[in-house]
C-alpha cells in the first residue's frame, strides 16, 4: 500500500442515523445529546486519539417521505430528523483538534455555489487546511420541495446540474486569485495585488456568477472532494471530479469489479486511477468474544423499528416499501419479479439474494443483512481486522466507518479495534504532516494538476 488504509468516521447530527429504533435501548439513549455541541467535541477528540483521517458529516435537507407524502414513520422515530446544519459546527470542532479532517455534505439544491465556495474556503482557513466537501445531488423529494421545486429533478439532470455547480466553485477556488495576489506589503501600500484577482464571469445554464471570490486562497484552495454515485452518471461524475468515492460493493469480490470500472472511467477522463481513492462502508458490532459480538448484534436487530426502516428506505428511493410485509418470503418476491411486476433496486436485489435455502429467507432477513446498515459484521477485534484485510486485498483504499450509534460508540472502536489494525499495518500509527489532502495522498496541498479544477477557464483579461 502507498499508505495505510483511510478511515473516515461517519456522523449525522441527528437522533438516529441508520439504527432505526435503537434509541429506545439503554445504550442508544446517548443519542439524546444530538443537538448539543459538547458530545461532538468528545467524539472528535476520541477520533483523533484513534488517528482517524476524517470526520465525514452526512446530511439531508428534507424528511424521508414516500411518494404520497407520508413522513409519519420516520419523523416519529427520529430517523435522520431533525437535522441541524453540519457546516455550523466545523470551526468549533477544528479548534479542539489538530489533524482530523472534516468532510461536510452539501447538495446542489441547498446553497448557491458562490456562497458555498465562500463557506468552504473559510472553513479551510479556520481548520488550517482540513476541509473537505461531500458532493451530493440530493435524493429526497421533500428536499427539493423545501427549495421551491414541485418535484425532484430527474436523476441524470441532477448530475448535469452538479457539474456546472462544481465548475463554478473550481473557478472561484482556482482561477479567481492568482498565486502571488496576497502581498501584505506596507512598502508598496498593497495588502493585495488587484491585478492578480479576477472576476470569473460565469454564464451557464443554471448559474450566473460574476466574482471575484471574496475569500483569499485557503491552504488547499479546493477542499478535498468526496462523492458517492453508483449509477453510470454518478460514476462518470466521480471519475471527473472526486478524489475519494464510495463504492456500493457488498463484498470484496464485487469491490474488485467496481474498482475496475472506476479505474477505466478515470483513464477515459484523463486521470490517473490512483488519484481517485475508493472506499467502502464498514459497520461492526464489537465483542471481546465471537459469542458476545453475536449477542450484541441480535440485541441490535431485535430493537429495529421496521416501520421506520421501511419509511426510510421508501423516502430515500422513491419506492413505497411499506406495503411489503417484512415476513414475506423471498421466494414470493422472486415470483413478483418473474411476473414482471414494477420492482426496482432493493426489491430486485432482495429477490435475487442467496441465503442458501430457497424460500425460507424473508424480506426482513434481507433488510437486516443488506439494507440495515449498522452492525453488518459482528466479531472480535481480530476478526474485524481479518475482515478489513479481505477488503484491502480486494484493492479498496479505506473505509467509511458507520457506528451503531453516532455518539458513544467510538471509544470502543478506538480502544479495542485500532490497536489490532495498527499491529497488522492496516491503520496508521501517526499522522502525516500537512493539510488533509497531504495526509490522504502523501503529496502536495493543492488538487492534482490533471484534475478538472485546473482546466476550467474564465474570460481572458485585456
Amino acid at each position: 500500500m502507498s499508505r495505510e488504509l483511510i478511515y473516515n468516521a461517519f456522523l449525522h447530527l441527528t437522533p438516529n442515523h441508520h439504527s432505526h429504533g435503537y434509541w429506545r435501548t439503554q445504550e442508544g439513549r446517548v443519542q439524546y445529546g444530538y443537538s448539543k455541541l459538547e458530545p461532538y467535541v468528545d467524539v472528535v477528540k476520541t477520533l483523533e486519539r484513534g488517528l482517524f483521517d476524517t470526520l465525514f458529516i452526512a446530511d439531508v435537507s428534507g424528511v424521508y417521505d414516500i411518494d404520497k407524502g407520508d413522513d409519519s414513520a420516520t419523523v416519529r422515530a427520529g430517523s435522520q430528523f431533525p437535522e441541524p446544519d453540519p457546516i455550523t459546527i466545523v470551526s468549533a470542532l477544528g479548534l479542539v483538534t489538530e489533524h482530523l479532517g472534516f468532510a461536510v455534505t452539501s447538495n446542489v439544491v441547498q446553497s448557491h455555489p458562490f456562497q458555498f465556495a465562500r463557506q468552504l474556503s473559510s472553513l479551510d482557513h479556520f481548520t488550517d487546511g482540513r476541509a473537505a466537501w461531500n458532493i451530493v445531488t440530493s435524493y429526497l423529494t421533500n428536499g427539493f420541495e423545501n427549495f421551491g421545486y414541485d418535484r425532484i429533478v430527474p436523476h441524470d439532470e441532477r448530475y448535469r446540474w452538479a457539474q456546472e455547480y462544481v465548475d463554478v466553485t473550481y473557478k472561484l477556488w482556482e482561477k479567481s486569485w492568482e498565486d502571488g495576489a496576497v502581498l501584505h506589503d506596507p512598502e508598496s501600500n498593497r495588502f493585495f495585488d488587484p491585478e492578480r484577482i479576477h472576476r470569473i464571469d460565469h454564464r451557464g445554464e443554471y448559474y450566473s456568477v460574476a466574482g471575484p471570490h471574496i475569500v483569499e486562497p485557503s491552504p488547499q484552495r479546493t477542499p478535498v472532494l468526496f462523492q458517492a454515485g453508483n449509477s453510470q452518471a454518478g460514476r462518470e461524475f466521480a471519475a471527473r471530479n472526486a478524489e475519494v468515492t464510495f463504492l456500493p460493493s457488498y463484498t470484496p469480490e464485487t469491490a474488485r469489479n467496481d474498482i475496475g470500472i472506476l479505474d477505466e472511467e478515470s483513464r477515459r477522463q484523463g486521470r490517473n486511477p490512483s488519484a481517485l481513492k475508493k472506499i467502502v462502508q464498514l459497520s461492526t458490532v464489537i465483542g471481546s468474544t465471537e459469542d458476545e459480538a453475536r449477542r450484541k448484534q441480535r440485541h441490535l436487530h431485535e430493537n429495529v423499528d421496521f416501520d421506520a426502516l421501511l419509511g426510510f428506505l421508501s423516502g430515500g428511493s422513491g419506492i413505497d416499501f411499506t406495503d411489503i410485509d417484512p415476513d414475506t418470503p423471498l421466494s414470493e418476491l422472486r415470483k413478483r419479479v418473474e411476473k414482471g411486476d414494477h420492482v426496482r433496486s432493493i426489491i430486485r436485489a432482495a429477490a435475487e439474494a442467496d441465503y442458501g435455502t430457497e424460500g425460507e429467507a424473508t424480506f426482513k432477513d434481507y433488510l437486516l443483512s443488506h439494507a440495515f446498515l449498522p452492525g453488518k459484521f459482528a466479531g472480535t477485534p481480530e476478526q474485524i481486522a481479518d475482515h478489513v484485510q479481505r477488503w484491502s486485498d480486494a484493492g479498496v483504499d479505506g473505509f467509511n466507518v458507520v457506528p451503531v450509534t453516532t455518539l458513544g460508540w467510538w471509544d470502543e472502536w478506538v480502544e479495542h479495534v485500532v490497536p489490532v489494525l495498527q499491529e497488522r499495518g492496516l491503520a496508521q500509527r501517526e499522522y502525516h504532516p500537512g493539510t488533509l489532502r497531504e495526509k490522504l495522498f502523501r503529496d502536495g496541498a493543492r488538487i492534482a494538476s490533471e484534475h478538472r479544477a485546473h482546466r476550467v477557464a474564465i474570460p481572458a483579461r485585456g
